[in-house]
C-alpha cells in the first residue's frame, strides 16, 4: 500500500516573504485541474452569499461606476477574493468573523506582490454603515487611479514615443500627396 501524499502549508512564522507568483498559462502558475476547482468553489460562493456580501453587491449594481466595475467572488491567481476591479488592480475582501487571519494576510501579501491592491473591509461595518463603507471604497478607488496615472506618466517619461502619430486628436492629419498631379 503506499502512503498518500496531502498538502502542507508552511507556517507563516517561518517565512516573511509573499510566495512569488509567476504569470504563464491561464494567467497564472496555476494547473487548469485547481483553476477549476477554484472556480467552481467561486460558484458556490456566488449561490450561497452572506448578508453582508449581498448588501455590498447590491450597492455596486445600482451605482455607476464607469469602466470600473467590480465582480463578484473572482478568482485572481490562486485566490477566491469577494470583489475585483480588473481595470484598477484593487480587490476587496469582506473579513467574516471566524475566518483564518494568518492565511488571509499571506494572501493579500502575495496578490499586493503582482500589483493588486487589496481594500479589506469588516462585514459588521457593511452591515451597520454602508454609507461610510462605501465612501471608504472610493477613496480607494481614487487613490488606485491616481496611483496608474503616475506610472503611467513615469513610463511615458522613460520611453518616448519614436515616432510621431499619424493623426491627432482632431483628426488632422500630415498633407496628402495627391496623385494626380
Amino acid at each position: 500500500m503506499t502512503d498518500r501524499k496531502t498538502l502542507q502549508l508552511r507556517d507563516p512564522s517561518e517565512t516573511d516573504e509573499a510566495p512569488v507568483l509567476r504569470k504563464k498559462g491561464r494567467g497564472w502558475e496555476i494547473s487548469d485541474k485547481r483553476l477549476d476547482v477554484l472556480h467552481e468553489q467561486a460558484r458556490e460562493m456566488k449561490r450561497h452569499s452572506t448578508s453582508a456580501h449581498k448588501a455590498l453587491a447590491e450597492r455596486f449594481a445600482k451605482a455607476d461606476l464607469g469602466r470600473y466595475t467590480f465582480t463578484r467572488h473572482a478568482v485572481v491567481g490562486s485566490a477566491i477574493v469577494d470583489f475585483n476591479c480588473h481595470n484598477l488592480g484593487m480587490a476587496i475582501r469582506i473579513d467574516e468573523e471566524g475566518q483564518d487571519d494568518m492565511l488571509a494576510k499571506r494572501r493579500d501579501k502575495s496578490l499586493e506582490a503582482v500589483g493588486i491592491r487589496v481594500m479589506r473591509i469588516a462585514a459588521k461595518d457593511i452591515l451597520e454603515d454602508m454609507d461610510a463603507v462605501l465612501a471608504r471604497i472610493t477613496a480607494g478607488m481614487r487613490l488606485r487611479i491616481a496611483d496608474k496615472a503616475e506610472a503611467r506618466r513615469q513610463h511615458n517619461a522613460a520611453h518616448p514615443r519614436q515616432t510621431k502619430p499619424r493623426y491627432d486628436r482632431e483628426g488632422n492629419g500630415p498633407p496628402r500627396n495627391n496623385r494626380n498631379d
